[in-house]
């Protein structure tokens, strides 16, 4: 798999007659290893190593309820209280993040009202503060530290 632009993480990764498999920590299983999943788990490792978010409070690739069309998220970070702070959207390497990727976002975040959300391939990350009052985000340089 290709280096992306995260800081360099230890991944656990087996060979198996369906191919390369990597172990996600928050669902304590190995899963595929597509590229896109590659993204996914470098994120993982981003808010728990770097940014320090206790696992618990991590979800990866959930089934959620669109417009009543069943769409998966890929990582949630929730408040100790339950309330969704981060929404992180991965994509592939390969894929362009454009205005399509951020309706896609914004469509799930209408429905789960996180704080920041993170738009990534890996190579490009994009992060906002959503103000939901207004209807409106403002980008950021990065998202915050986890705090009590």
């Amino acid at each position: 798999m290709q280096a992306l632009n995260f800081p360099k993480y230890s991944f656990r990764v087996k060979n198996s007659e369906n191919g390369l498999h990597i172990f996600d920590p928050v669902r304590k299983k190995f899963v595929v290893l597509q590229p896109e999943e590659w993204v996914r788990q470098h994120v993982v490792h981003y808010l728990i190593d770097t940014k320090k978010y206790p696992k618990s409070l991590i979800n990866v690739e959930k089934q959620l309820i669109v417009n009543t069309l069943k769409k998966r998220y890929d990582v949630v970070v929730f408040e100790p209280n339950g309330s969704i702070q981060i929404l992180v959207e991965c994509k592939a390497p390969e894929i362009k993040i454009d205005q399509k990727t951020f309706d896609q976002i914004a469509q799930y975040n209408y429905q789960l009202k996180s704080k920041y959300i993170m738009v990534t391939n890996g190579m490009q990350h994009y992060y906002c503060k959503m103000d939901h009052e207004n209807e409106k985000y403002k980008f950021l340089k990065e998202i915050p530290d986890f705090s009590r």
